[in-house]
């Protein structure tokens, strides 16, 4: 049955003012929307740039304020739009902007990361990946002076993560660069000026690469920590509530003996008898239980992806028909990670999960990754992301586009044990792989809150350092080293972001059992009420749900 379409309101029209703000601030929103126009141009990220970012946050966060609402749909927008440009504000004064650099999330990846999600189908689309490779060089420009400005104020990113970033930035500079690999892929007709912005690009990364090296790694703080001030407004931002750090540690310390606990349980399921080790090793050794080639995998990815489309869809979910479409790629980059890309607002480009497979990686295990499929698509992110966007009968264009980690990755996090109770993990196997990934994001709470913080190591061995996150997530993580290095890298470098997908899903299922006590078992309505509401802070959330 079609929804009514709510009559916009002037909250409404507010909100779609601040989207149409951060276009015109960031235009590769541009590209990640779908909408035309700004190709080519790249976010300022120069000092003025985040100042004037600043202004106009602090100019619509006013309006905010003094804007009537109407119904609980506006209620919801006005309280989100306060917290996040209150939020954007606050990191601004704290100056995040000049530390802006860690190995995952911050410009040196996001002004090649854009060119993903571009199209290429056309000539005019070639036209447009020519004109934005020409526009790195300003952009790198406007990143490093950013940077310069921490240096003289003192406030510096992490010497570990600089050495990383660097060694990133280093890559494409290379005569196989990304930016030289994209332009031989391009049209015989433009391949001259193809070659020639890519070689632009190419040198701008050489500069940021000298910068880092000789002027950044010398000035950058050898404490990996940020402290207690800084950590508690990150873990603000990426959990959409404030929460209590020492009890959020001690929480993650027993939620992880709980996963231990229950890994252990299903590796004697496994092989009696065996360590989560060795019921690793066994399973490591069933070619039934492998993928051999990233095109088997993403072949695998998408029969499972599609299977769990198909039958969710008829029973637990009402899926639109546009979200029935997913797409599982192989990402060009070899980070390692794997993530999900929305789709446009007119879904003509569809949601994508993404694989970045590090170099060398070539062996794939199904009963390892299966919750994964299930986190990126459905009933992950894509689910999750790509309801906001078709609930345009209902929210505004902001209220779709918004995002919070907490509320996003939470989301995920719950979505993988709901597979288990609907039980898509049917084998032990399948869910020592679920608990694999659960496990190692319990650690992730202990180790970002334990290290950033300063506080007690759970062994009892003294106070977290930075040293002590690679042989601490070795522990408790059975992927290959290059994995485990790159992730407590990312988590020393992005403090508060990654205990947000524990803290989210604990929120979720906090949640959950609140509303059941209110409303009964309904686990259909609630999933639709909730995901209705759009991404959103899980304070948000939680008065929006129950008030």
């Amino acid at each position: 049955m079609t929804k009514a379409t709510r009559t916009a309101t002037a909250m409404d029209r507010l909100a779609e003012q601040w989207l149409e703000t951060l276009l015109e601030l960031n235009p590769e929103l541009h590209v990640e929307l779908g909408r035309p126009g700004r190709e080519g141009q790249y976010t300022d990220h120069s000092p003025e740039g985040h100042a004037a970012a600043a202004e106009a946050a602090r100019s619509t966060l006013a309006a905010a304020r003094r804007t009537d609402v109407v119904d609980d749909v506006d209620r919801v927008t006005q309280a989100e739009l306060v917290r996040t440009l209150e939020l954007a504000v606050e990191q601004y004064e704290a100056g995040f902007w000049q530390r802006d650099l860690n190995v995952i999330a911050s410009p040196t990846q996001n002004l090649r990361d854009i060119f993903d999600l571009m199209s290429t189908d056309t000539d005019d689309d070639w036209e447009h990946v020519a004109l934005r490779m020409r526009q790195v060089p300003a952009a790198i420009d406007g990143y490093v002076a950013s940077l310069e400005s921490g240096i003289e104020a003192g406030n510096t990113p992490a010497v570990r993560q600089v050495t990383e970033v660097l060694a990133q930035a280093r890559k494409q500079t290379q005569s196989d660069n990304f930016f030289a690999g994209l332009a031989r892929r391009g049209p015989e007709g433009r391949r001259a000026e193809l070659e020639s912005s890519a070689a632009d690009a190419s040198a701008a990364y050489v500069r940021l690469a000298d910068f880092l090296e000789r002027e950044l790694a010398p000035a950058a703080t050898t404490h990996d920590a940020v402290g207690r001030d800084l950590y508690a407004l990150a873990s603000r931002g990426f959990v959409g509530m404030e929460i209590d750090l020492d009890e959020t540690y001690a929480w993650g310390i027993e939620e992880l003996a709980r996963m231990v606990a229950e890994q252990e349980a299903i590796a004697d399921e496994i092989l009696p008898g065996a360590t989560v080790g060795e019921a690793i090793a066994h399973l490591e050794t069933d070619p039934a239980m492998q993928l051999e080639g990233t095109a088997a995998l993403q072949e695998w990815m998408q029969r499972v992806s599609d299977r769990a489309v198909a039958e969710l869809g008829a029973t637990h979910f009402d899926i639109p028909e546009p979200l029935r479409r997913l797409e599982c790629m192989i990402a060009p980059t070899d980070e390692g990670g794997i993530y999900y890309t929305p789709p446009t607002e007119d879904f003509a480009r569809p949601g994508r999960m993404w694989w970045s497979v590090p170099a060398g990686v070539t062996r794939f295990d199904t009963w390892r990754e299966l919750t994964t499929v299930y986190h990126e698509g459905v009933p992950g992110h894509h689910l999750q992301l790509g309801l906001a966007v078709a609930e345009h009968h209902q929210l505004n264009a902001w209220r779709r586009f918004n995002w919070n980690s907490g509320h996003g990755e939470g989301w995920a996090l719950y979505a993988e044990r709901l597979m288990d109770e609907l039980g898509y993990l049917a084998t032990p196997a399948d869910r020592l792989g679920m608990l694999d990934g659960q496990r190692m994001r319990a650690a992730r709470v202990v180790l970002d809150i334990g290290v950033h913080l300063g506080l007690p190591k759970p062994d009892g061995t003294g106070t977290w350092t930075g040293d002590d996150a690679f042989p601490f997530l070795a522990q408790h993580v059975n992927m290959n080293e290059s994995f485990v290095h790159f992730e407590a890298n990312r988590y020393l470098g992005w403090a508060g972001q990654a205990p947000s997908y524990k803290v989210g899903q604990r929120e979720w299922e906090r949640l959950r059992d609140d509303w059941v006590a209110r409303h009964g078992n309904d686990l259909k309505r609630f999933h639709a009420d909730a995901l209705g509401i759009g991404s959103v802070g899980l304070g948000t959330l939680r008065e929006a749900l129950l008030g």
